[in-house]
């Protein structure tokens, strides 16, 4: 739903090869943040177990991800980027989902799996958000019903969830247990994900989506902190390697989420989202690469191939009927 007055700023965003560009960023930085994470957990001697300071470490990433958002959009304007009245109690529900809930389950959920299953799993959120987006966006709320659910929709997503569930119940995939508290958390930071996702393309039409964005990561930082310090969390081990680990997966977060949020802004959650499933991909690879993990099994490249068929699948036919 664009006005006509933003054509110009519009048609930057919506040419393909800076969509298809600009996505790919987001999704390589997205799929980096898996071995990171873990090897975080390494140098700042967070054990698997020790929630209070998983959750502070993560407190720490995103309050330092609102700051730098926060100064990107101050440099990129010449003011600072202070919310709208009217949107600030989206912004406390966008970091809620985003940030707090989303960081919470992922950050438990990855200390007790590995980062390429993780990778593969947080895929599912693509196919939650899909579903969501049929209710939210449906023509009956003044939509444009280009995300209404179809029978070619529905069969992408049962593809790609039969990737997700090859990689955890086949004997030998990846670990052949399903834990609540990591495969399962894993799938409930999906589901957060996902209707941040979908609010966050309605939240993006009202204000900047680096103001938007900032704020959310500063709220949900501060929340992730304070609650990490309430249950007795404590992070050491800050050397010039870990504090370099700590910006980067803030830069992470600050530039993945403000370009995808700007892409959302300007073009159908359709096309932004088919280049997805590059951040399986991106985490597996890099996990492999980075943590030495055995990523590159048979049962793994399979249930990857699943996971990444149904997502194109998924969005093939919205889009070639959206191409622009």
């Amino acid at each position: 739903m664009e006005q006509g007055g933003k054509k110009s700023t519009s048609s930057v965003f919506t040419n393909n090869l800076v969509v298809c560009g600009l996505a790919l960023i987001c999704t390589f930085l997205w799929g980096s943040a898996f071995p990171s994470i873990k090897v975080g957990y390494q140098l700042f001697n967070i054990g698997s177990s020790d929630v209070a300071s998983q959750m502070l470490f993560a407190g720490y990433r995103f309050t330092l991800a609102g700051i730098l958002t926060l100064g990107i959009g101050w440099i990129g304007t010449g003011k600072f980027p202070l919310p709208k009245p009217q949107i600030r109690k989206n912004i406390l529900i966008l970091g809620l989902f985003q940030t707090v809930l989303q960081y919470f389950f992922f950050y438990v959920g990855l200390s007790h799996t590995e980062g390429s299953k993780g990778s593969i799993i947080t895929a599912s959120n693509y196919f939650i958000a899909i579903v969501l987006a049929h209710f939210v966006f449906s023509k009956k709320r003044g939509y444009s019903g280009e995300d209404q659910m179809t029978w070619r929709k529905a069969g992408g997503c049962l593809l790609g969830l039969a990737g997700i569930v090859l990689v955890n119940l086949t004997p030998g995939g990846m670990g052949s247990k399903f834990a609540l508290n990591g495969e399962g958390f894993m799938v409930i930071s999906c589901f957060a994900a996902a209707i941040a996702a979908v609010y966050l393309k309605t939240f993006t039409a009202q204000d900047n989506p680096f103001t938007i964005t900032g704020w959310q990561f500063l709220f949900g930082g501060i929340i992730l902190a304070a609650t990490g310090m309430v249950m007795g969390g404590h992070v050491s081990g800050f050397t010039v390697k870990s504090s370099l680990l700590l910006v980067y997966m803030a830069v992470i977060s600050s530039v993945a989420f403000s370009l995808w949020a700007l892409l959302l802004k300007h073009n159908p959650v359709g096309k932004v989202s088919i280049y997805g499933f590059t951040n399986p991909m991106f985490g597996v690879f890099l996990s492999g690469l980075i943590l030495g993990e055995h990523a590159f099994t048979m049962k793994n490249m399979i249930a990857l191939v699943c996971v990444c068929l149904g997502i194109m699948v998924v969005n093939l036919q919205v889009k070639g009927k959206n191409a622009q």
